[in-house]
């Protein structure tokens, strides 16, 4: 479906430090994002719509397969997460590895750093939204003290497969956006990935609609706001193990909380 001369390699010019945000940001590493400026190829903005396409396909299959249980469940959360992957190594041949970086001790502490991050950052805007607004409890999480033993190991390794592929989901559209607005676009790196960070944010909080009931604040502040620490993993490190790190890590959390009985109203993100 490609080949690497019809995607030119193209960086604009080289990236200084004026393009970068501060160290508290991004890593004075010599990474950067994959795809947006041509390296390690370009996609160009059809090839971009159709592994966006995959996204929203791996979604679909992900929310109307049948789930009997948390067992069964592991099949749509593994396709949730091969699905865009697929087409993305469609699309970009072996470069689509390029989302994918070492994970050392640094990245691992870094998981930590987000994880700990995302959930002080949910749990203080999750109180005060519910001060605010009606709230609707996850039903994946509300259902976890009640799983059998199988079941709940199944539901920890089947979340863990399908929060991989939340970050699939979110990170391809961030950077889908991010090459329109900053090759396409015009636009300066900083601004470009400032919107496409808020943009991606967005997309993130609306497919939790169904999750939530269709509640808007809860899916697009609460979640949202999760989405911004997550990407945030990603903006710093570039690597998609590290914001799939933390995401597991954080949801781990709740979900431990209620199988152990001790709450049954925390959010899953």
């Amino acid at each position: 479906m490609t080949n690497e001369t019809s995607c030119a390699r193209r960086r604009i010019r080289p990236l200084t430090d004026r393009d970068r945000f501060g160290t508290a940001i991004e890593r004075r590493d010599g990474a950067d994002f994959p795809f947006y400026d041509g390296v390690p190829i370009e996609l160009t903005i059809w090839r971009w719509l159709v592994v966006w396409a995959a996204c929203i396909a791996g979604f679909l299959v992900l929310t109307f397969f049948p789930q009997p249980g948390n067992v069964v469940a592991i099949v749509p959360r593994t396709l949730f997460v091969a699905i865009p992957l697929a087409v993305l190594a469609l699309v970009a041949g072996r470069h689509w590895t390029a989302l994918f970086r070492r994970v050392g001790w640094r990245e691992l502490l870094a998981m930590v750093f987000f994880a700990v991050l995302n959930i002080v950052v949910t749990v203080t805007v999750g109180a005060i939204v519910s001060m605010l607004f009606r709230v609707s409890p996850n039903t994946t999480i509300a259902a976890a003290g009640d799983a059998g033993g199988v079941d709940t190991i199944a539901l920890f390794v089947g979340s863990g497969i399908q929060l991989v592929g939340e970050e699939v989901f979110t990170l391809l559209p961030f950077l889908a956006v991010l090459y329109l607005l900053f090759a396409k676009g015009g636009l300066s790196r900083k601004t470009a990935v400032v919107l496409a960070w808020v943009a991606s944010a967005l997309w993130f909080g609306a497919a939790h609609l169904p999750t939530y009931d269709w509640n808007a604040a809860q899916a697009f502040l609460v979640i949202g706001s999760a989405r911004i620490a997550f990407t945030l993993a990603f903006i710093r490190t570039k690597n998609l193990w590290v914001a799939a790190g933390a995401h597991i890590l954080n949801d781990w959390v709740f979900l431990t909380v209620a199988v152990a009985g001790l709450a049954g109203g925390a959010a899953l993100t």
